[in-house]
C-alpha cells in the first residue's frame, strides 16, 4: 500500500469513529428530549386535575356545607339577628366604653 492509501484509510476510520459518535450522541439527545416531554405532558396533566380540583373545592354549596358542619355556622334570620345600640347622645365617650 501507498503512502498515500494508508492516510486516507485513516482518514476513513477516523470519520466513521466520528460518525457511530455523533449518532450515539443525537439518540442520547433524543431520549432525553422524549423523556422531558413526557415529563411536560404529566405536569399539564396533573395541574389540570389540580385546577379542577381547586374549582370544585371553592363552590358555594361546598363551602356553605363546610360552614354550617365545621364551623357550626347557620345561615342568618331576623330571630337571631343581634342589633347594636350606640351610646346616648350626652354620655361621655369612657361611659359608652365601659361595661
Amino acid at each position: 500500500m501507498s503512502r498515500l492509501s494508508i492516510i486516507l484509510l485513516i482518514a476513513v476510520l477516523l470519520s466513521a469513529l466520528y460518525l457511530v459518535r455523533t449518532q450515539y450522541q443525537s439518540r442520547a439527545l433524543t431520549t432525553e428530549l422524549d423523556q422531558a416531554m413526557s415529563e411536560a405532558r404529566r405536569l399539564e396533566i396533573e395541574n389540570d386535575r389540580l385546577d379542577v380540583e381547586r374549582r370544585a373545592q371553592a363552590t358555594p354549596k361546598r363551602v356553605e356545607k363546610l360552614a354550617r358542619e365545621q364551623l357550626n355556622m347557620r345561615t342568618i334570620t331576623p330571630a337571631i339577628t343581634h342589633y347594636a345600640k350606640l351610646p346616648s347622645q350626652g354620655a361621655s365617650t369612657t361611659e359608652a366604653v365601659r361595661p
